[in-house]
C-alpha cells in the first residue's frame, strides 16, 4: 500500500499537521529536528531513562515525529525504524500526561503508519497505551519483562565452553544469526549495535551459535541483543556482562520467564522492574518457547523501541 493510500485509509488525522486539542492547536514536526534535551525532558516526564545519547541513537537508525504545542513544547512522539523494505519496529510513542486522553498519541501513530505504509510492524506497548494500539489493529504476541538491578557476579561455576570476546570480523555471523532469531535481517541496525557495545559469542562446529551485546544506556548499561537457541548457550554469553558490572547497574529485556536462563538473571540481581506487551500488525513474534539447537531465539531486546 502506497504512504498516500493508507493516509487516506487511516482518516485525515493522518496526513494534517495540525490538530486542536483542548482549545489549543498542536502541530507536527520531524524529531530529527528537535534539540536532544527537548527529547529528554519529554521522556523523563513520563520516566523513562533514556539520555540524550539514547535519543541521538534511535534518530540516527529511525525516524519519527513529534508534537508541539504553540509555543513549541514537545508534547509527544513517535518513531519508526525500518528493517528491510517491509517491515519496522514501532517505539519511542510518548504522550505528555496531561495529554494522554486527549488524541495526541492516535494522531503521531497514524502519522508513522503512513509515513511506513507497506510493512508489517511490531511494537512494545505500555498498560497506558494498549487501548491505542488495539484500535490500530495491533495483536498481543508476549510480555516482555524488564529485568534491572546492580549486577551481582554469579558464585555458580560456569558450565560447557566458555564464551570469547567478539571482534569486528564476527559483524557478518552476528547479523546471520539475529536475522533467523528476530525473523528479518536488521543489518544497519546491528552494525551500529555492534560498534556501540562489548559483545561476546558462543561457537559450536566453527559456527557462531549464541551472541549478546552490552552498551550504555539509560541509568548503566543493556545487554541486548542476546540471541541463542538454548538457555545454557544464552547464559553462557550473557555471564561474562554480568561479571563485568559486578555491582554496578545492568538491565536486560527479555520474553521468558521459565527457564534456566530467567533464573540466571533474576540471580544476577536483575529484578524484575517492570512489563510491557509485545505487539504486532501483520507478521506476529515467533514464539520463544520454541527454542532449540535448530531454532535460535532472541533471549534479550537490544531495547523496547527496537525489539
Amino acid at each position: 500500500m502506497s504512504e498516500r493510500g493508507l493516509a487516506e485509509g487511516l482518516g485525515d488525522s493522518a496526513s494534517s499537521a495540525v490538530l486542536t486539542v483542548d482549545a489549543f492547536d498542536v502541530r507536527m514536526a520531524d524529531v530529527a529536528d528537535i534539540a536532544l534535551e527537548r527529547l529528554q525532558a519529554l521522556s523523563i516526564s513520563v520516566g523513562w531513562p533514556h539520555r540524550a545519547e539514547d535519543w541521538q541513537f534511535a534518530r540516527e537508525v529511525g525516524h519519527g515525529f513529534v508534537a508541539l504545542d504553540e509555543i513549541d513544547r514537545v508534547l509527544g512522539s513517535a518513531m519508526w525504524f525500518p528493517h528491510g523494505d517491509d517491515f519496522a519496529t514501532i517505539g519511542m510513542v510518548i504522550t505528555s500526561p496531561r495529554l494522554q486522553f486527549l488524541g495526541v498519541g492516535d494522531w503521531l501513530m497514524k502519522r508513522v503508519m503512513a509515513a511506513s505504509a507497506g510493512r508489517s510492524y511490531r511494537l512494545n506497548a505500555t498498560r497506558a497505551a494498549l487501548a491505542l494500539y488495539r484500535s490500530l489493529g495491533f495483536m498481543a504476541n508476549r510480555t516482555v519483562f524488564q529485568c534491572q538491578g546492580e549486577a551481582r557476579r554469579s558464585d555458580q561455576p560456569a558450565v560447557g565452553q566458555p564464551a570469547r570476546r567478539l571482534g569486528a570480523e564476527d559483524l557478518a555471523a552476528v547479523t546471520a544469526l539475529d536475522a533467523k532469531a528476530f525473523g528479518t535481517a536488521r543489518t544497519g541496525l546491528i552494525e551500529r549495535l555492534f560498534a556501540q557495545s562489548v559483545g561476546y559469542g558462543l561457537d559450536r562446529d566453527g559456527e557462531l551459535v549464541a551472541f549478546a551485546l552490552c552498551r550504555p544506556f539509560g541509568r548503566g548499561h543493556v545487554v541486548g541483543p542476546v540471541v541463542a537457541g538454548l538457555d545454557e548457550d544464552a547464559v553462557a554469553v550473557v555471564r561474562p556482562h554480568v561479571d563485568a558490572h559486578d555491582g554496578r547497574f545492568l538491565r536486560l529485556d527479555t520474553h521468558l520467564d521459565d527457564g534456566v536462563f530467567p533464573l540466571f538473571v533474576a540471580r544476577s540481581g536483575l529484578r524484575i522492574h517492570d512489563t510491557v506487551l509485545t505487539m504486532s500488525l501483520g507478521a506476529p513474534l515467533a514464539d520463544p518457547a520454541t527454542r532449540g539447537p535448530d531454532r535460535p531465539v532472541t533471549f534479550a531486546l537490544a531495547t523496547q523501541a527496537l525489539g
